[in-house]
C-alpha cells in the first residue's frame, strides 16, 4: 500500500510505502499454510482408517439388513434386504437364536468382569512391589512381561498342552503329586472350560495392566510416601490413601481399554478351542463367528454384530461419563 504525501512547500509529491501493508498478504498465506499442515500430515492416517476400519464396519452394517446366505455368497449384492428380520431373530430370547445369544452374553459378561478384575488386581500388586529397589528387580520386571510379549498363538497352543487330560501338566501338578482332585479333569470340554479360559486369558492379560500401572507409578512424588512414614502411616494405609487416589486416572483408563479388549477377544478361545468353543466358554465373539461362517447366515451374523457395537459405545459414553464426573466432582 503506498500513502501520498504532498508538500507545499516545494511543491513536491512524496510517496511513502507502508511496510505493514505489504507484508499482510503474506502472513494470512503463512498462517494458513501453518493451520493446514496439520491436517495434511493427518490425512493419510484418515486414510487408512478409513479404508480398514470405517468401510468394513459400514459394509457389515449394511449386511444385517440383507438375507444374506450361503446362496448368496458369490454376489452377496443380490442378496435381497429384509429389514429388521435379522435383528429380530436375534433379540427374541424365546427362540433358539436369541436365546443361544443371550447365554453367550451372559458368559462373556461373566468372563469380562472376572478377568479385568483380576488382571488389575494381579497387575497392580505386581507393579506395587516393583516399586523399591532391589537386586534382580530388573530382570523380575523383564519375565513379567514375557506372557504379554509372547505371540498369542504360541502362548494359547502352549497352554492347550498343558490342560491335556491324560498327559497335561495341570492334571499332573493337581493330581498326581498335589492330589487336589479325586480323579484327572477335563478342562478344554465341560464346565471346567471357563475356567481354563479364564486362567490363560488372566495370565497373558495381567502383564499389560503391571506395565501401565508401574508407568503411573513413575509420576507419584516419593516425597509422599516419606511424609506418610514419618506421620506413622502403614504400607497399607499408605496404598490406600497415596497410591490408589493418585493412580485414579491410570486406573479409568486401563479398566476400560481392559474391558474392551476381553469382551472383544476372539483368538484366545479360538486358539484354545477350536471353531466349536464349549457352551461354558462360549464368548460372544465365537458366537458371532459360528452364526456367520459356521451357519453360512452372514445377515444374522452381521446384525449380532452390529448389537454388539452398539453395546460397547453405550457402557464405554457411560463409563467416560461417569468417571469424568467423577473427576469434576473431585476437582471442585
Amino acid at each position: 500500500m503506498t500513502t501520498t504525501v504532498s508538500s507545499e512547500a516545494g511543491g513536491q509529491v512524496v510517496r511513502k510505502d507502508t511496510p505493514g501493508a505489504a507484508r499482510g498478504p503474506r502472513r494470512r498465506t503463512g498462517r494458513l499454510r501453518s493451520i493446514g499442515l496439520p491436517y495434511l500430515l493427518l490425512l493419510p492416517a484418515l486414510i487408512l482408517e478409513l479404508l480398514v476400519h470405517l468401510v468394513p464396519m459400514v459394509i457389515g452394517i449394511v449386511m444385517s439388513f440383507k438375507e444374506l446366505t450361503q446362496f448368496y455368497i458369490r454376489d452377496w449384492g443380490t442378496a435381497p434386504w429384509s429389514g429388521l428380520d435379522n435383528y429380530s431373530v436375534s433379540v427374541d430370547f424365546d427362540a433358539p437364536v436369541g436365546e443361544a445369544l443371550l447365554h453367550s452374553f451372559l458368559v462373556t459378561v461373566a468372563f469380562t468382569l472376572l478377568s479385568v478384575g483380576l488382571c488389575w488386581l494381579i497387575g497392580t500388586a505386581a507393579a506395587i512391589c516393583m516399586q523399591d529397589t532391589f537386586r534382580g528387580r530388573g530382570l523380575l520386571r523383564a519375565l513379567f512381561l514375557v506372557p504379554y510379549a509372547l505371540p498369542v498363538y504360541a502362548a494359547v497352543i502352549t497352554w492347550v498342552f498343558m490342560f491335556q487330560h491324560d498327559n497335561g501338566l495341570v492334571n499332573h501338578v493337581l493330581h498326581d503329586q498335589l492330589h487336589l482332585t479325586d480323579k484327572p479333569s477335563f478342562w478344554l470340554i465341560g464346565d471346567n472350560s471357563f475356567y481354563a479360559l479364564l486362567v490363560v486369558h488372566v495370565w497373558k492379560g495381567w502383564p499389560f495392566a503391571f506395565l501401565i500401572v508401574m508407568a503411573g507409578l513413575q509420576n507419584i512424588p516419593r516425597e509422599l510416601y516419606e511424609a506418610a512414614a514419618l506421620d506413622g502411616a502403614g504400607v497399607w494405609q499408605q496404598i490406600r490413601r497415596i497410591t490408589l487416589p493418585s493412580l485414579r486416572p491410570v486406573n479409568q483408563v486401563l479398566i476400560l481399554v481392559l474391558f474392551l479388549w476381553t469382551f472383544n477377544d476372539f483368538n484366545t478361545p479360538y486358539v484354545l478351542f477350536g471353531k466349536a468353543a464349549p457352551e461354558a466358554a462360549d464368548l460372544i465373539s465365537v458366537h458371532i463367528y459360528q452364526a456367520s461362517f459356521v451357519t453360512w447366515n452372514f445377515g444374522t451374523g452381521s446384525a449380532m454384530s452390529v448389537l454388539l457395537l452398539l453395546f460397547l459405545l453405550v457402557v464405554t459414553g457411560v463409563y467416560l461419563a461417569l468417571t469424568s464426573r467423577g473427576r469434576r466432582t473431585s476437582n471442585v
